[in-house]
C-alpha cells in the first residue's frame, strides 16, 4: 500500500502567541487516535517555529547556512504526517479532515505527496 507525506504549512503569523488552543489540541487528538487507529496514520509531529530552525542551501558548488527566522517566509511547514492509505484520494479525505479540526482563525495548507519507494 502506498504511503503518503502531507506537510503541514502554516502562516507562523496567525498562530496565537499561546499557541493552539486546548480545545484544538483536543480535537486534533482524538482525530489522531481515529486516523491511526484505522490503521493509517504511521508517523506525525509538530515542528518548532522558524525562528529556531536553519537552512542550508547549496547553489553554484557553495553551501550556505543561515539561521531563523527567515522574513521571506509567509508560510511556514509546521508539522507533518506521514500515512498509509490505498490510494492519493483516501489520504487527501484524511487530510481534509485534519485542517478542518482548526480554528477559522488559522491558515493552514497541507501539501500531500506519495513517497517514492526504492
Amino acid at each position: 500500500m502506498p504511503r503518503y507525506l502531507s506537510l503541514v504549512r502554516i502562516d507562523e503569523n496567525s498562530v496565537p502567541a499561546e499557541g493552539p488552543s486546548p480545545e484544538l489540541m483536543q480535537r486534533m487528538g482524538e482525530l489522531i487516535e481515529e486516523i491511526t487507529k484505522a490503521g493509517v496514520m504511521l508517523e506525525t509531529a509538530g515542528l518548532t517555529p522558524t525562528e529556531q530552525g536553519v537552512r542550508v542551501h547549496y547553489e553554484g558548488g557553495k553551501v550556505s547556512v543561515t539561521d531563523g527566522p527567515f522574513t521571506e517566509t509567509k508560510e511556514a511547514v509546521g508539522g507533518y504526517a506521514i500515512m498509509q492509505c490505498k490510494d492519493r484520494a483516501e489520504a487527501v479525505e484524511w487530510t481534509k479532515r485534519f485542517v478542518k479540526v482548526h480554528e477559522d482563525f488559522w491558515t493552514v495548507t497541507c501539501e500531500v505527496r506519495e513517497i517514492a519507494e526504492g
